[in-house]
């Protein structure tokens, strides 16, 4: 039996195919790293860098919690990412992100954009 572990001392490899799993499934980009190893980056559906380290990632780790921001520095500077440890008997073994397209939208301008329409077209 084949089996996925992800420890303190996961590879980039050991990374590698969760996290192309996960970019497959969202098609976003994605970068993942343990606690101890440099990990992996994953756009266009293919692993671009298997020597990947990000502020949000080592972050996440260290806080062990879920992470919303727009990183100031690293691949992602400026853009909205959401970063969440993996966590193994509640320690943060290591750590994925994705690019967080929500976090671009201005949700009070597309509700405004909405009650705007709704005015316009009525009961129809």
């Amino acid at each position: 039996m084949q089996r996925i572990c992800i420890t303190e001392d996961s590879s980039a490899d050991d990374l590698a195919e969760v996290a192309l799993s996960v970019h497959r499934l969202f098609g976003l980009p994605v970068t993942a790293r343990s606690k101890n190893k440099p990990g992996v980056r994953v756009e266009d559906d293919k692993v671009v860098s298997k020597s990947y380290t990000g502020p949000v990632l080592e972050r996440a780790m260290a806080e062990n919690k879920t992470i919303r921001v727009q990183p100031a520095s690293g691949v992602y500077r400026g853009i909205p990412v959401i970063v969440t440890p993996i966590q193994s008997g509640g320690k943060a073994v290591a750590a994925i992100g994705v690019v967080d397209v929500t976090g671009s939208l201005d949700l009070k301008a597309l509700m405004d954009q909405y009650a705007s329409l709704q005015k316009q077209v009525g009961d129809r």
